[in-house]
């Protein structure tokens, strides 16, 4: 970096942003050229090992100013949106030595946005505070001032503080300070001194100003006296009131180079640090829920503390920044730790990245993804910690295998009493036996219907509806099929598939527990369109696409696709359990037995059991890769089951994308170019991700059905690759786009309520004449009544139907009456009837697009 150029960087949603400002007029030299500020967005790539650039941006600062400075950067939300923005503060003089201060928002677009700007009469060094607004606050004098965007006006604070240590939000109260309060003389006639008690929590220095209400909520419960005038640096961890009294969790770093946490103005823990002169702390997340204090030096150097012991976990120097945020995209923090190189060198060229466990990276190669953190001069900070999981991890293996010990009882006994089930045998099984049992198939709101005498009349032939049986291993998950004939139209409640291993019935793991899913996808012979089809005009014809889940309340889904006249699906009832309970034995075969209690069509099956086969697995066929699933890179799907193995396994999440201003014609090429897509041609509603990483192997489901609203459902290994497929795709749709999370519930719930909606829109249409009014109430008490009368037994068809016969008879006489009466009404009553309407006609339009959702 040139002598005429300044540079600041952070980071933002896992991205370091670097901005340059350059060829400018700087504080000491004469006139140059306009001054432009940069900015790149930079990313790490695991496979490099380095940081990379993904974006650039600039903004040319067009206005006669000189001596410009860069006050900070980092981010804050935008009340307007709520969104948090990156944010640079820079400091000009204008020509009249007045300084001048603006705030630019960076976008995602790397479009900057002048947000703030304000004049001062003096340079406030280092005592602007940029909070969420934003809102800018500086000291000026003796006084604390601030100005925000939304009043775009000075307000000085009304407390005197000697100082601010803190400046945040908290719930429910809003945007407070945190600082000492300045006393006098002649207020206080000396100088505070200490109480008798070093840890009193009344009266201290130290309170809390809301800059809402514009007074002192708190100063007590904060931070004692005795500690007041060496702390240096304070960071708030928890707020809460109670008893309408605010009460703080916070940490603070001191003179004597200690790290303090304080609970409700009480001290709690202590940690010496290894440098001298701290000057900030930062929070880490870490893997495993722990959380560290990371603390930056004024001698260029940092050092972590663990927030559970406060102990030293690791320490390093010379490092110019400190960073924390998730740069590898693992769903948990890191710390980027940035050392000084030479001179003019890159800012990103000397780095390391860890989480303090097994994480690590760095741009030497040698310490490239090792495993070894901390030297060993300081193995005996590792040591103790390790004890302890060790502990903790040794009392939950036994509690473990006391259950698992139970559960084999229980298995054990539901095999036996299942076999003598099968074999016609009579059932001995004790009373108290008979309460460690658990059922086989279905919920236990769903009884399972018993077999009757005869084996032979009980199981029905699988060749009737079984065309094929399969299985696939993916990851640690076994996935078993069975493909049915098209003749077979059940739902998920009311069929099941179950897995009984062929073993003695003292053996462990004799029943597998499932989850069921049955899926449907229909087939397409004409070749596959180019972009997805939405709905126009009557001719468009549909597809089903149902995936059934027990998770999901075990209801029928269904989604709307665009297909040729010619309807053929094929219909999957699959079952996965997980593998590793399985392991255990070296071989093992199970059987595949088939419930089907019920027919959509109403029909209950005669012979409920269908026995579909056996299947075999052993470790020397999965050593060899038998029965694996795997992606070759010519052809990823090779088989069809291949594909229902992915969509019975993987999460599924519905999301509805809406774009009110611009068409959502970014999805498609987001999917086919961005995310490496290929459409499946055999079913090509479905969209099988090749890009390489975490999302290889992923399944989206896209169907547009207008130009600004969409529905994709999302096919993923795990949530982690979910929520970097929606962050990836928020940064290709349109301005203010936006998604919907849509819960696949049940569909009666929603039929019901469309037609609730459309009962409540016939009355409404009743009401224009105050005769039918009458008769509405009227048969509204008869019908409410009738329920009431009805609720204790069943009323027969006989007294429904007559019921109904006289209610059209009282409705036929007061329309001859209605006919004979003057029916002009005002127009004010016109006027709130019309309202009335289309109020009740736009909730029941609403209802029924739900139902066209499904």
């Amino acid at each position: 970096m040139s002598s005429n150029e300044q540079e600041r960087l952070f980071c933002y949603n896992g991205e370091v942003l670097v901005f340059r400002l350059s060829k400018g007029n700087f504080v000491g030299e004469g006139p140059a050229k306009t001054p432009v500020l940069h900015v790149r967005r930079m990313v790490f790539d695991r496979g490099t090992g380095v940081f990379v650039q993904k974006s650039t941006g600039f903004f040319s600062i067009k206005e006669e100013y000189s001596h410009l400075k860069i006050m900070g950067c980092d981010c804050v939300s935008d009340f307007r949106t709520g969104i948090n923005l990156p944010y640079v503060m820079i400091q000009c003089i204008t020509e009249s030595n007045i300084f001048r201060y603006f705030l630019l928002f960076l976008h995602s677009t790397n479009k900057f946005e002048k947000r703030l700007s304000f004049r001062l009469p003096s340079e406030s060094k280092d005592s602007i505070r940029v909070l969420h607004g934003p809102l800018v606050l500086w000291r000026h004098v003796q006084t604390f001032c601030y100005i925000s965007s939304q009043t775009g006006k000075v307000v000085t604070v009304s407390v005197k503080f000697s100082s601010i240590e803190w400046a945040g939000e908290i719930e429910n109260v809003g945007m407070v300070l945190l600082g000492r309060k300045r006393y006098y003389l002649s207020e206080e006639g000396c100088t505070p001194q200490p109480s008798k008690s070093d840890y009193a929590t009344w009266k201290t220095q130290f309170c809390v100003y809301s800059l809402e209400r514009g007074e002192v909520i708190s100063d007590t419960y904060i931070i004692p006296p005795a500690y007041t005038s060496v702390i240096t640096c304070v960071h708030v961890c928890a707020t809460e009131i109670v008893n309408n009294q605010l009460r703080m969790s916070l940490v603070a770093l001191t003179q004597k180079n200690q790290l303090i946490s304080f609970q409700n103005g009480t001290p709690k823990s202590v940690c010496q640090l290894p440098f001298g002169d701290p000057c900030a702390v930062q929070l880490m997340d870490s893997r495993g829920g722990d959380l560290l204090f990371v603390i930056s030096f004024r001698s260029s150097d940092a050092c972590a503390v663990w927030e559970k012991n406060f102990q030293v976990a690791a320490k390093w120097e010379k490092v110019s920044s400190v960073l924390i945020d998730d740069f590898l995209g693992t769903g948990t923090e890191q710390v980027l730790l940035l050392f000084k190189g030479p001179l003019n060198s890159d800012c990103l060229s000397s780095f390391k990245i860890t989480d303090l466990d097994n994480l690590n990276y760095s741009s030497e190669t040698l310490d490239c993804n090792e495993d070894d953190v901390f030297d060993n001069k300081e193995n005996y900070l590792v040591v103790p910690p390790l004890e302890r999981r060790l502990k903790v991890g040794l009392v939950s293996v036994q509690e473990l295998q006391q259950h698992l010990l139970l559960k084999e009882k229980i298995i054990s006994k539901s095999y036996k009493a299942l076999m003598n089930l099968f074999q016609g045998k009579d059932d001995s099984t004790s009373s108290a036996e008979e309460e460690c049992l658990v059922t086989l198939c279905g919920e236990e709101e769903n009884p399972v219907y018993t077999f009757d005498e005869k084996l032979s009349d009980n199981f029905q032939d699988s060749e009737q509806v079984v065309e094929k049986i399969w299985y696939r291993v993916i990851e640690d998950s076994l996935v078993v099929g069975v493909k049915t004939t098209s003749s077979l139209k059940v739902s998920l409640n009311h069929v099941t598939l179950s897995l009984s291993m062929d073993q003695d019935p003292n053996s462990s793991f004799l029943v597998i527990k499932c989850q069921n899913r049955v899926i449907k996808l229909s087939r397409k012979s004409s070749p596959v369109p180019g972009s997805v089809p939405y709905e126009i005009g009557s001719e468009v014809k549909k597809i089903k696409l149902s995936v059934d889940s027990e998770e999901e309340e075990e209801k029928e889904e269904s989604i709307v696709c665009v297909q040729p006249s010619e309807k053929e699906y094929v219909q999957m009832i699959t079952a996965v359990t997980s593998l590793s309970p399985l392991l255990a034995f070296s071989n093992f075969s199970c059987f595949v037995l088939l419930q089907i209690r019920e027919r959509e069509n109403g029909n209950h099956s005669a012979a409920p059991y269908i026995q579909c086969g056996r299947i075999f697995l052993s470790l020397e066929d999965l050593s060899r890769g038998k029965h694996l699933l795997t992606f070759p890179k010519k052809k990823p799907i090779e088989h069809m089951e291949d594909l229902f193995a992915l969509l019975a396994a993987w999460q599924r999440a519905c999301f509805q994308i809406i774009s009110p201003s611009y068409a959502l014609t970014s999805v498609k090429v987001w999917l086919l170019e961005h995310m490496e897509c290929e459409v499946i041609k055999e079913f090509p509603e479905i969209c099988f991700c090749r890009r390489p990483g975490s999302f290889y192997g992923t399944l989206f489901n896209w169907k547009q059905r207008t130009p600004f609203e969409g529905i994709l459902i999302v096919y993923s290994r795990n949530q982690t690759v979910l929520f970097q497929c929606l962050h990836n795709l928020s940064r290709v749709l349109p301005i203010n786009s936006f998604f919907k999370y849509l819960p696949l519930g049940s569909e009666d719930f929603l039929i019901g309520h469309l037609a609730l909606a459309l009962e409540k829109e016939l009355v409404t249409l009743g009401s224009f004449s105050s005769a039918l009014v009458k008769v509405e109430s009227n048969l509204v008490q008869s019908c409410e009544a009738s329920k009431e009368k009805s609720s204790g037994d069943v009323a027969s068809l006989s007294d429904i139907e007559e019921s109904i016969r006289s209610y059209r008879k009282e409705l036929q006489r007061e329309k001859k009456q209605m006919l004979g009466t003057n029916l002009k009404v005002s127009g004010a009553l016109y006027r709130e009837m019309t309202l009335k309407l289309a109020e009740v006609q736009l909730k029941s339009d609403l209802a029924a697009q739900k139902v066209t959702d499904l």
